[in-house]
């Protein structure tokens, strides 16, 4: 029987780490994501955990311990937010092509400059193709449930690479929701313990971690990374289907909300997905046909099952929350558009940038949004700003 709680996203996740037991966490505190070390270092502290907490000097130090650990044979994870993960870059590239699992709790904040703490998803899509699976939370309960599948993913012998769960700085972070908590023995067998193929400690392998790799291999070995992550779509479903068996909660590459006989489309990621939902039930009773596509596995991107899903709609709004910096549109816009055109599906879509350094996403914006789409006429500047004061 499951357990209900109030908890924050912060604490959901700490718990599920607790849950867990990895055997080494090493961590650097950084807002908004301060409080998972802050929880988990409790849990060690009381010994409800026996994981080994490296109090480092910084992110980077963060991750290079992680590293170490992982390479070494044990199970690792680590938080951060922002800043911390910009400093963990050099090292977040070398995880993924040492190909080692590691699990990092990403809660998302606006990257300096100017400083700023609160929300948009700038840290996340600064690193999106250093080759980790990123998997999106829009509630306290699915930051929970991702963690608690996090590292069967990342484990699987046809994967091996690291994966971070990203949740909302301060929207889910901080607030506090109704969740349902699994059972330590449940998510003890779920998981299961981990059992590296090659590591550095085992004496019978001599092997290197991070070696020089030139012109002859280094291709091949992006290749392999390339698969890998191929192949983490058949595993990433099998998961989710065993985590349902357990919890019958339902997790997919994405979401959609009233999104099969929809006509105009919304897709965003995270906390946002709820407001959405919110003004398409709205819409509903008005008669137009809204709908909501709430991508939760953003890498790999299942783009051919996003394309087919948004094809046959009138038009479709891509919400990025990130500024749009290159002239070409938000990362998830990007992806969206790229995918649907491989498919040869043509629907009419714009980009919105929203939610910046944690401005407020509010309904009526949600509604300007689905009547931008109903008058979509002129697509000479599908990249638009969303909630701008001087609008």
């Amino acid at each position: 029987m499951s357990i209900r709680e109030r908890l924050s996203g912060n604490e959901a996740t700490a718990y599920a780490m607790k849950q867990i037991n990895p055997d080494v966490v090493a961590a650097f505190p950084i807002t908004p994501s301060t409080e998972i070390p802050q929880y988990f270092s409790s849990y060690v502290d009381n010994g409800q955990v026996d994981t080994e907490f490296v109090a480092v000097e910084s992110e980077h130090s963060a991750m290079s311990a992680c590293i170490g650990a992982e390479a070494a044979g044990a199970r690792a994870m680590t938080a951060t937010s922002a800043n911390g993960l910009e400093y963990m870059w050099e090292m977040i590239q070398i995880a993924s092509s040492s190909r080692l699992p590691i699990v990092l709790a990403l809660v998302d904040r606006a990257i300096s400059g100017p400083l700023n703490i609160h929300c948009d998803h700038t840290d996340a899509m600064a690193v999106k193709d250093s080759g980790w699976i990123m998997l999106f939370s829009e509630t306290n309960q699915e930051a929970y449930d991702n963690m608690i599948m996090a590292h069967r993913i990342a484990e699987n012998k046809d994967v091996m690479l690291p994966l971070m769960v990203c949740q909302d700085g301060f929207i889910t972070s901080h607030a506090i929701e109704n969740i349902e908590l699994l059972e330590d023995e449940k998510v003890k067998e779920f998981v299961g313990t981990y059992k590296p193929e090659h590591y550095l400690l085992n004496k019978k392998e001599p092997i290197a971690v991070g070696p020089m790799d030139l012109q002859p291999y280094l291709m091949e070995h992006k290749r392999q990374q390339h698969q890998a992550m191929e192949n983490a779509r058949k595993v990433i479903a099998d998961v989710a289907l065993d985590f349902e068996k357990m919890t019958g909660r339902k997790y997919e590459f994405f979401e959609g909300y009233k999104l099969e006989d929809a006509e105009y489309v919304a897709v965003c990621m995270n906390s946002t997905a709820g407001t959405v939902k919110n003004v398409v039930d709205n819409l509903r009773e008005n008669g137009i046909k809204a709908g909501l596509l709430k991508i939760r596995v953003f890498r790999p991107f299942p783009g051919d099952l996003i394309a087919k899903a948004l094809e046959g709609k009138k038009a479709v709004a891509v919400l990025d929350r990130v500024p749009l910096l290159n002239g070409t549109g938000g990362p998830l816009y990007e992806d969206v558009v790229s995918s649907m055109f491989t498919q040869n599906i043509m629907v009419p879509t714009i980009n919105y940038s929203y939610g910046i350094g944690g401005r407020d996403v509010t309904e009526d914006q949600i509604h300007k949004v689905y009547e931008d789409l109903q008058n979509l006429k002129d697509m000479s500047n599908p990249y638009r700003f969303l909630g701008l004061r001087e609008n």
